[in-house]
């Protein structure tokens, strides 16, 4: 969801909003290890670059790279650290030895908030084509209001590696002022949406450019506002993918709940907990109402100081914008009844018709059209689990459509995975479950083996933090 974009590590963060091997079917993906250039493609390093072309691009430029992932990308300016700062652990270890094509652009738009590259020019895109294909397709968009380089580190290094294309998009509009986009209420997360889907059809077609082939399994990952656009994408367009991984996504529907019925009360009631006395233990009591869970107090001190009043701000901009009239995007840590408009005070249930109208046009239904898995942290206070991601469950099974979905809550898991770093004895990585996540998925696209039913994984018993940064097992 929003996750300030920049660090969200407590050192060092910038202000800016940001609110996750196929053995058994190796003859469809083909682990690293036994990934090889595609039957009947040219074979050889950077084969076709020349050939290779986005469709619907505006712009774009293609380089012949030696490494696609971080550790080669960040020394030959093909991404932005910027982007991925502050989503992973600092101790998490980067793979080597993909070579192939990179391709940047654009697609058509008319914002300019993404400066990239110094394009000053939105729906920008990064596509990677490694030498060694394992005959798959993951796509993303971005966590908060990142750019198109956000997931290298939690997501791209890793598909990569095991022979994925990749690609990912900016979903059109980014930084705090994206709610500036579009021209009503709620256009500019709905154009997040349309750039996924248009970026997921060039993608599949550039792969097969490259690789004389389509791709035999298109993916969908991403997190926080990312895993939104997979449930999205596989309620509306099931017919593009083959499966997904939702990584702690962002709950809309008109009813609620979502971010302003939960963040205000936050607003509301954090600073009376903080300032301590007889009001105290009641504030904690409204926040733990709110849906913060108990035992989660150790983060809402940092929450409060970067999540809370500017997510709640300007997303309550970009879908109720005159709420606070001529005022963009509200006061910053205004007390309650101390302005006009102030969002410690919104009330969502008591605002107009069309606020809810405005949500209606990006909510989530539950209808996924096709497998989903969902992980979520039983500690995120950004987008506290009770409030979202078991509220998401329950609408996949009331659609009919629990079949399709697997759930899991990812014990002392929270929403930034930087935060680990911060609180070694107290908070686990969610990247090692993603990854079990998405290997799970592979197996049972590949070959029908469902994963373990829904449950909530514990922290392992003595598990240090190398430990929970390389495995987790949804099983156990």
């Amino acid at each position: 969801m929003a996750l300030p974009s920049g660090t969200a590590s407590p050192a060092g963060r910038r202000t800016a909003l940001t609110v996750v091997a196929l053995a058994a079917a190796a003859a469809l993906l083909p682990s690293q290890a036994g990934a090889q250039p595609a039957t009947g493609s040219a074979a050889g390093h950077c084969a076709r670059l020349a050939q290779v072309r986005v469709p619907g691009a505006a712009h774009q430029q293609a380089a012949c790279l030696g490494e696609l992932t971080t550790a080669g990308t960040v020394g030959s300016g093909h991404t932005d650290p910027a982007d991925w700062a502050g989503l992973t652990p600092k101790d998490l270890t980067v793979p080597t030895g993909v070579p192939g094509i990179q391709i940047d652009g654009y697609f058509p738009d008319t914002s300019t908030t993404n400066t990239n590259h110094g394009w000053n020019h939105d729906a920008q895109f990064v596509v990677r084509l490694p030498d060694r294909w394992n005959g798959g397709l993951v796509v993303a968009g971005t966590p908060g209001n990142r750019e198109q380089y956000a997931n290298d580190r939690a997501i791209a290094d890793w598909v990569l590696a095991r022979g994925y294309a990749y690609a990912a998009t900016d979903k059109g509009n980014t930084g705090l002022a994206f709610h500036r986009d579009g021209s009503r209420p709620g256009d500019a997360v709905a154009e997040w949406n349309t750039r996924l889907t248009q970026l997921t059809r060039a993608a599949r077609a550039v792969v097969a450019q490259r690789y004389h082939r389509p791709p035999a399994r298109t993916l969908a990952t991403g997190m926080s506002n990312g895993g939104y656009l997979v449930r999205w994408q596989l309620e509306n367009h099931p017919e593009l993918y083959d499966g997904g991984v939702d990584w702690e996504g962002t709950l809309w529907r008109p009813e609620g709940p979502h971010l302003f019925t939960f963040l205000p009360s936050a607003l509301r009631h954090y600073p009376a907990l903080a300032a301590g006395g007889p009001a105290a233990e009641q504030a904690r009591a409204e926040l733990h109402r709110a849906g913060f869970p108990a035992g989660s107090e150790f983060l809402w001190p940092y929450h409060h100081q970067v999540y809370w009043d500017l997510t709640q701000r300007v997303y309550r901009e970009e879908f109720d914008p005159a709420f606070d009239g001529a005022t963009e995007a509200g006061t910053p840590y205004c007390a309650p009844g101390s302005v006009p408009g102030c969002d410690a005070d919104y009330d969502y249930a008591a605002r107009p018709a069309d606020v809810r109208e405005a949500v209606r046009r990006v909510a989530l239904t539950g209808r996924i059209g096709k497998p989903l898995i969902t992980l979520h942290g039983t500690l995120d206070v950004l987008l506290p689990i009770g409030q979202d991601s078991d509220v998401y469950a329950r609408m996949v099974q009331d659609a009919g459509r629990g079949g399709l979905h697997r759930y899991y809550r990812i014990a002392d898991g929270t929403h930034t995975d930087a935060l680990v770093d911060s609180f070694p004895d107290l908070l686990r990585p969610l990247l090692p479950c993603h990854r079990s996540a998405f290997t799970a998925l592979e197996r049972w696209l590949a070959t029908g083996h469902r994963p373990p039913a829904d449950r909530t994984v514990p922290r392992p018993e003595g598990a240090g933090p190398a430990a929970l940064l390389t495995a987790c097992r949804l099983d156990g």
